[in-house]
């Protein structure tokens, strides 16, 4: 024997008005949140809808008042907490006021990134805040039509050019510097830079990286080894470092080179990780037999042996404050003077003298 399963039939704006002894035009305006309708109305309908449990067709909502109180992230691997942290900041923030989060991963690819944004867009989001995979103004018309279609935009820890939008960033310059700057100082001579940025040639020059992080990083150890009088070795910048597969064969050919680095930083907690396992796996100790410099500051960092060197960034308060001045943009206000985020370079056990 079956049974049927009896659906019930959501309560719809008429049945709230219907409840409430209001006409349909004062439950949708008290519904929807556009037009004007008295207290007394309004806490008819909400007592009455709360009653029913209605809820909502947001779609329609966001038609009437242009408004779909969401906002969309984009950013290059959801698996890196330097972007969980981040977000972590931009949902706490949009939660508190009253918006919602759509998270897309692009996976570092323009491609996928122009797709979510397309998405996105269709979904009527109010505004984005995306991490861009590239600075090429020729690879990034899908953020100007995100402007073009009346929509706010805020990027994330990376610039574009010709972009003129805000950037929710820090400066890493000087604390590049100051680490490289120690290591050179301990007699460190050949220092590795491992990093995810894609890249079809060999490393040259910072500004080939474009307006990102990595730049700044590069750019800072650069200077370190210039103030030092100390020849920089460009084939020790490492990208494409994408996945435990690359960081393995990236490990292989500094460490199967006749003069392997002796220092070597890391420009993520992931690349950390996958670098100390081929490290463990090549029996190298930290640091008798290798210095180690790491980007962000994760509690486990202090807690494994030795505890690792790392460049901190506030990056919780970054992605609060991203959240903060696109939703101050979708209101109209003034969102105040940019906040200036500082790093720090936090010398712990995992750096010590070049060996002999």
């Amino acid at each position: 024997m079956t049974s049927k399963i009896m659906r019930m039939k959501a309560p719809t704006a008429a049945d709230v008005a219907r409840e409430a002894k209001v006409s349909k035009a004062q439950a949708a305006r008290a519904l929807g949140g556009y037009g004007a309708v008295s207290d007394e109305v309004m806490t008819r309908v909400l007592a009455a809808a709360e009653r029913l449990g209605y809820r909502p067709n947001e779609l329609a909502r966001s038609m009437n008042t242009g408004r779909s109180n969401t906002l969309g992230v984009i950013v290059g691997d959801i698996e890196n907490p330097h972007f969980g942290l981040a977000l972590r900041g931009i949902s706490d923030v949009a939660r508190q006021a009253g918006y919602h989060v759509i998270l897309s991963n692009s996976d570092e690819q323009v491609s996928i990134e122009q797709e979510a944004v397309r998405v996105m867009l269709e979904k009527r989001v109010d505004g984005i805040i995306v991490a861009p995979s590239s600075s090429a103004a020729s690879d990034n018309a899908h953020l100007t039509q995100v402007l073009t279609e009346g929509r706010a935009l805020t990027l994330f820890d990376r610039a574009v050019y010709d972009l003129n939008v805000e950037v929710i960033g820090v400066d890493f310059t000087r604390s590049a510097q100051q680490a490289t700057q120690e290591l050179l100082e301990a007699g460190h001579r050949r220092i590795a830079y491992v990093t995810s940025m894609n890249s079809s040639e060999p490393y040259r020059r910072p500004e080939d990286m474009g307006l990102t992080p990595v730049a700044q990083r590069i750019a800072g150890m650069e200077r370190a080894f210039s103030v030092a009088a100390v020849p920089f070795i460009p084939a020790l910048i490492k990208p494409n470092a994408l996945d435990d597969a690359a960081v393995a064969r990236i490990v292989g050919e500094l460490f199967d080179d006749a003069a392997p680095p002796t220092a070597v930083i890391a420009s993520d907690s992931l690349i950390a990780q996958a670098l100390l396992r081929e490290f463990h796996l090549r029996g190298l100790r930290i640091p008798q037999d290798l210095s180690f410099v790491m980007y962000d500051n994760f509690p486990w960092t202090e807690i494994v042996s030795p505890p690792l060197s790392v460049i901190a960034q506030p990056v919780y308060e970054m992605g609060c404050e991203a959240a903060r001045r696109i939703i101050a943009q979708i209101r109209g206000e003034e969102p105040g003077p940019m906040p200036q985020f500082e790093t720090r370079y936090l010398r712990r056990g995992s750096t010590g003298p070049a060996p002999l």
